[in-house]
């Protein structure tokens, strides 16, 4: 009997987000769509990997995927506001984006919060435990 996986809800989500930013993406200014556009579609899809990679890693390369995919997140943040502020984005296209990246984030920091309590993070030079 063949078993069914379930996709985890925060790739499903973020997959959604991605569609959105993909559908924005062909509205963006040209001149910028291939250069701050191109940095926000780079940290989407790094975002991405980031969390399939720690989907899929042992449990003690899970804490450093997630971190990762929580840098990429913020990062990702970082270049809608830029997008925002500069005219590129619409305010309902920034907010709708906006808030599914903050629930990304919290389902990311319960994630990384439930897999510290399972088992301590490495040690990470120099802290103490």
């Amino acid at each position: 009997m063949a078993t069914i996986l379930k996709t985890p809800t925060v790739l499903i989500k973020t997959k959604e987000a991605y569609a959105l930013w993909f559908k924005i993406l062909t509205d963006f200014p040209k001149i910028q769509r291939y250069n701050l556009g191109g940095k926000i579609e780079e940290h989407f899809l790094e975002l991405l990997q980031s969390i399939f990679t720690a989907l899929y890693s042992p449990p003690d390369k899970k804490y450093y995927q997630l971190t990762a995919a929580v840098v990429k997140l913020d990062g990702l943040k970082l270049f809608l506001q830029l997008a925002w502020e500069n005219k590129c984005l619409t305010n309902q296209y920034y907010t709708d984006l906006s808030e599914r990246l903050e629930e990304i984030g919290r389902m990311l920091g319960g994630w990384r919060k439930g897999l510290i309590n399972k088992t301590p993070p490495p040690n990470r030079g120099g802290e103490k435990q």
